[in-house]
C-alpha cells in the first residue's frame, strides 16, 4: 500500500522516512523507558500510527479522531499505516518505524501475542510505544489506552438479565477471539449473566465484521427456534444479526431483543434511535487521548502505564440525551 502521510508542519520540508530532531546535546534516548527527549516546547516530532485495519468504521473514527487531535498540534507530522487486518504486514509497519527513527508510535494491534516482540524491538530502539485498544503481552510498551472490556461484557450481561427477567435463550456473536477485547467482553458477559437462567445457545467467532455475523446468525436462527436475544460484541455484529433475522421473513425482529457495544454516532447509537437495537454500549476510541498523552510523553511528562476510559449506555429511554455513564 502507498504510505499515506498527513503533513501538519507550518514551514520547512521534511524528508520522507526521517523523523524530524532538535539539534540540541539535550535530545537523548532513555532505553529504559522507550521514551526520547524533545529539547525545547514545540520541538517537531514524528508520529508513527499503525492501525490493524480500516474496514471496521469504528477503525476509521480512531484513525479520525487521532487525526483531528494532531491538526491541533502544528509540530506533528503523522505517517499512517493500514495493516489491513494482517499482522504479519502490522509486524513489517513497526519495524518500519523503527528504521525510520520516528520519534513515537501508536499501534492498535491485530492480535496480543504476533505484535509483542515487534513493540519490544521499538522500546529496545528508544523509541516510546503507545498501545491503543488491544493489549499485547507483557509489559514492554510505554502506556496502553484502552476501555474496560471485562466491565463492559459484565454491563452488557447485567443488562441483558434484566431486559429478559432473568431467563432466556440467547446468541453471542464474537469479536476476534484472538484478541483481548473479544477474549475479556466474553469473560465479563459470563460473569454478567452468573446465577441466571439465561443461557448461550448458539456462539461464534464473527472477527468483528458485520458480513459474519449475518451468516453466523442465519445459521442460528436455522437451528435455534427460540432466541430471545442477541449479543454482539460490536455493533456491526447485532447490526448483522438484525438484518439476518429480518430477511429471514417471520417477523422474529420484532421480539428479539439486540444488543452492540461501540457506540458510534453514525452506527449504535443510530441503530438504538432507530429501534434495531435495544442498547449499545459505548467504546472510545481513545485517538484523542493517544496524541495527548503522546506529547506528554516526548516532553517527559509522567503519563499512567494503563489509562482506562469509560462507558456509556445508549437506550431508546436515554438516547437522545447522549446515554448514562455507567
Amino acid at each position: 500500500m502507498r504510505p499515506k502521510m498527513l503533513t501538519l508542519l507550518l514551514t520547512g520540508a521534511v524528508l520522507w522516512g526521517c523523523s524530524p530532531k532538535a539539534e540540541t546535546p539535550a535530545d537523548t534516548k532513555t532505553g529504559d523507558t522507550g521514551a526520547k527527549t524533545t529539547a525545547t516546547t514545540g520541538a517537531k516530532v514524528t508520529i508513527g500510527l499503525s492501525q490493524c485495519n480500516l474496514g471496521e468504521p469504528w477503525r476509521v473514527q480512531m484513525n479520525t479522531d487521532i487525526e483531528e487531535a494532531a491538526k491541533r498540534h502544528p509540530e506533528i507530522t503523522l505517517i499512517e499505516r493500514d495493516a489491513q487486518n494482517k499482522s504479519e504486514t502490522q509486524q513489517s509497519q513497526v519495524r518500519e518505524f523503527i528504521q525510520q527513527k520516528v520519534d513515537l508510535i501508536i499501534i492498535s494491534p491485530k492480535e496480543s501475542r504476533p505484535l509483542t516482540r515487534p513493540v519490544e524491538e521499538a522500546m529496545d530502539a528508544g523509541i516510546p510505544v503507545i498501545v491503543l485498544d488491544r493489549k499485547i503481552e507483557g509489559d514492554k510498551y510505554t502506556c496502553f489506552i484502552g476501555g474496560d472490556n471485562v466491565k463492559i461484557g459484565t454491563e452488557v450481561g447485567k443488562y441483558m438479565v434484566k431486559l429478559l427477567g432473568g431467563k432466556g435463550d440467547v446468541v453471542e456473536l464474537k469479536g476476534l477471539m484472538t484478541s483481548t477485547p473479544g477474549q475479556d467482553r466474553h469473560k465479563g458477559f459470563l460473569e454478567g449473566i452468573k446465577g441466571s437462567q439465561i443461557k448461550v445457545v448458539f456462539e461464534a467467532d464473527c472477527k468483528w465484521l458485520e458480513p459474519d455475523a449475518q451468516r453466523e446468525m442465519k445459521s442460528a436462527l436455522s437451528t435455534h427456534p427460540q432466541i430471545d436475544a442477541v449479543y454482539g460484541h460490536n455493533d456491526p455484529s447485532a447490526h448483522g444479526a438484525y438484518k439476518a433475522t429480518e430477511q429471514e421473513g417471520k417477523g422474529r425482529e420484532k421480539l428479539i431483543k439486540f444488543i452492540g457495544i461501540d457506540s458510534l454516532p453514525t452506527e449504535g447509537v443510530k441503530y438504538v434511535k432507530d429501534g434495531l437495537l435495544s442498547a449499545t454500549f459505548q467504546y472510545p476510541t481513545g485517538g484523542g487521548d493517544a496524541i495527548e498523552n503522546a506529547l506528554k510523553i516526548l516532553k517527559k511528562e509522567k503519563v499512567e502505564k494503563n489509562i482506562t476510559l469509560g462507558t456509556r449506555l445508549f437506550t431508546k429511554d436515554n438516547v437522545d440525551k447522549g446515554g448514562d455513564a455507567l
